[in-house]
């Protein structure tokens, strides 16, 4: 967290010396997240809120979308619903491990799982925390990485997951 600080400080300064809009900020911010986010599936296990465990060996030969989220984030919730068909759409040929990145009971968490029809495994932060940095840092939430069949990270993205994004990372993709 505290790199995430001193990164969007240092850009914020920089915006104050020079012209410099904000998407060009996020592009320099992504190109920095990039260098420190592990380019193939890394080795991990977890356990969703219903008991059932998830590694390397159970999304083998499947894209693997892991979405690192929370219930307080707007751009978190608002993927949600697309996330959602998503996975019912393409769940032959893909993975999604939603990663709840906040310190919540499950009853709560199941509750708001509940109330969007999540479909796709939940990953509470209390119960798995040593899991939630193998994947790299994350600096802002949401931010989803989407590794390939054979376990390469094929693309990412800090902020709101879109339908092109989507489509763009996983080519046979149904919507």
């Amino acid at each position: 967290m505290k790199k995430i600080l001193i990164i969007l400080s240092l850009f914020i300064a920089g915006l104050n010396v020079q012209a410099i809009t904000v998407e060009e900020a996020v592009a320099k911010a992504k190109k920095l997240f990039a260098n420190e986010t592990p380019m193939t599936i890394p080795a991990f296990s977890v356990t969703d809120l219903n008991g059932n465990v998830h590694n390397k060996e159970s999304v083998k030969g499947k894209y693997l979308i892991v979405n690192f989220w929370a219930t307080w984030c707007e751009p978190c919730v608002k993927e949600i619903p697309l996330l959602v068909d998503y996975y019912e759409k393409n769940k032959d040929q893909v993975e999604i491990i939603g990663m709840d990145y906040e310190s919540a009971d499950k009853k709560s968490i199941q509750t708001f799982l509940d109330s969007f029809m999540v479909n796709y495994p939940i990953i509470a932060f209390d119960d798995n925390a040593p899991m939630f940095d193998v994947f790299g840092n994350v600096y802002g939430m949401p931010t989803t990485y989407i590794y390939g069949p054979k376990g390469d990270l094929v693309d990412f993205v800090m902020g709101e997951v879109e339908k092109d994004f989507l489509q763009k990372a996983i080519p046979t993709s149904k919507f």
